[in-house]
């Protein structure tokens, strides 16, 4: 009985310190801010392109204003998207006809942009990392990585 006792308590000290140690990241988070920045900066100078900077980070361009509903960041909405990096490589892509998704659900850069337009307007999204998956990655995403979406509000639902 003893023996079994020593096992467990054993047991249970390895997994307790297993978990505290999975729980406390190695390195914090890097922050991308400046270097997202200029990579942005340097996008729309390349591109010859004018974009607004919000006071989050958020760079966006609108092509078409539209002129339906205007969402919220609480709306449901249905975008037409095409998701790229600065060098042009394609992560993501919807069809024509759109998806369909509550702005809370998704990045920080897509709730606060999106919005922006109202229905049937259109433009680009230059989302810093911090908007987006920070420093983490994601398949198909490097850690850090400044995503841009060619964007199509289609309906506010």
């Amino acid at each position: 009985m003893k023996k079994l006792l020593a096992a467990l308590f054993t047991l249970t000290l390895f997994i307790s310190c297993a978990n505290s140690e999975k729980d406390t990241p190695a390195t914090p988070p890097k922050d991308y801010t400046q270097e997202n920045d200029k990579e942005i900066t340097d996008y729309l100078t390349k591109n010859n392109l004018t974009a607004t900077k919000s006071e989050s980070g958020l760079y966006y361009i609108i092509n078409e204003p539209g002129t339906g509903a205007q969402p919220t960041a609480s709306s449901k909405v249905t975008v037409a998207y095409k998701g790229y990096f600065t060098n042009g490589n394609i992560f993501d892509q919807s069809n024509s006809s759109g998806i369909t998704f509550p702005l809370s659900e998704v990045i920080k850069g897509w709730t606060e942009g999106i919005p922006y337009f109202k229905e049937g307007g259109s433009g680009i999204l230059l989302i810093p990392s911090h908007l987006a998956y920070g420093s983490y990655s994601r398949p198909g995403i490097p850690a850090g990585s400044v995503l841009i979406f060619d964007v199509k509000l289609i309906k506010v639902n």
